[in-house]
This record gives structure tokens, sequence and C-alpha cells, in this order.
């Protein structure tokens, strides 16, 4: 275990678990499909990557970043767009992949925002979700319920390290106190 944890939360083994399971759910829900998968950079890279390995659907994929944390621990709630889509999503099948839904106002902004660019349907995969976020109106699928404690670690960040953590764990708050 890294130095600066508290605790693992979720070890390599159990994501692995996780995401081929909602792999599962979402070839059924997509079959016969093509899915555009829209990674929300930096966090959900290792998420998207092992999804992406996982899926027999076909799919395609393109990345969007956005910021709204900065070096801070919680979300300041104003959303900018650092990287849009490469190309048009229109009548595209989109899931839109993210590292963890907190506040769910991030989340909020971007389903308006790519569902203002007329998909054929949009859903978001989440590893993780924290207790009570606003939720996106559109199907939702989640790979795990965490408490309200600061996580790192596959793919999840604080000021840019930790992300290569094969695992999730609580960062002491000394760390980022």
């Amino acid at each position: 275990m890294h130095p600066d944890l508290e605790e693992i939360t979720h070890d390599a083994e159990t994501i692995a678990r996780r995401v081929r399971e909602l792999a599962a759910e979402i070839d059924r829900d997509y079959a016969g499909k093509e899915i555009l998968l829209v990674g929300v950079l930096k966090g959900a890279f290792m998420l998207m990557a092992d999804l992406a390995r996982e899926l027999s659907t076909p799919t395609d994929v393109d990345f969007m970043a956005v910021s709204s944390y900065g070096s801070s621990t919680q979300s300041s709630g104003v959303v900018r767009i650092l990287k849009d889509l490469d190309r048009d999503i229109s009548g595209r099948h989109v899931l839109l992949v993210e590292d963890i839904l907190d506040s769910g106002l991030t989340l909020q902004y971007l389903v308006r925002n790519l569902g203002a660019r007329k998909p054929a349907s949009l859903a978001v995969i989440t590893l993780l979700t924290k207790p009570d976020p606003l939720r996106p109106d559109v199907p939702l699928y989640e790979g795990f319920a965490v408490p309200d404690r600061f996580v790192v670690g596959y793919g999840l960040d604080y000021d840019q390290a930790y992300r290569g953590l094969p695992y999730i764990g609580v960062l002491k708050p000394e760390i980022y106190a």
C-alpha cells in the first residue's frame, strides 16, 4: 500500500471483476449497436481502457478534458472545457466514461452539453459514486458506492499524483490539508 494512504478501499482484482460485470451489462444493452466511448480526462483513462478491452460491442473512442477542481479536493461548480471532442456525435450511441460521481455538478454540465449535440443515445458509466450526488437524467452504470472521503488511484488523483496506482484508496488528510 502507498504510504500516503489510510486504507485500500478497492483492490485491483475487485475493480477488474466489476469492470467485467459492467461491460457485460453494456454489451447486453447495446447489442447490435456501435458505442462511442467518451472518456473524461484525465481520471477516466484507466476505466475507459479496461472497459474497452472487456466490451465485445464495437466501440470507437474520443476524449474530453474538463476542469472543475483545480488542485482542490472539492468541485468549484464552475466547469471549463479544456479539450473538446474531435468528432461529431450526432446520431451516435455515446457512453460518457467518468471516474467518480462526486457532487454531480460536472456530470450534469457534460450531459447537457453532449445531449445538445443530438446523439442517438447518451448514457454514463462511473466507477465510483459518492453519497447523494446530483444524478444525470440519462442511464447510469455505476461501479461502486464510496464514502465521502478523498480517494485516489486507478486514474483518480490529488494534484496530478496517485493516478497510476492499480487500486483505490483513501488519501491521508494531512497530505491535502
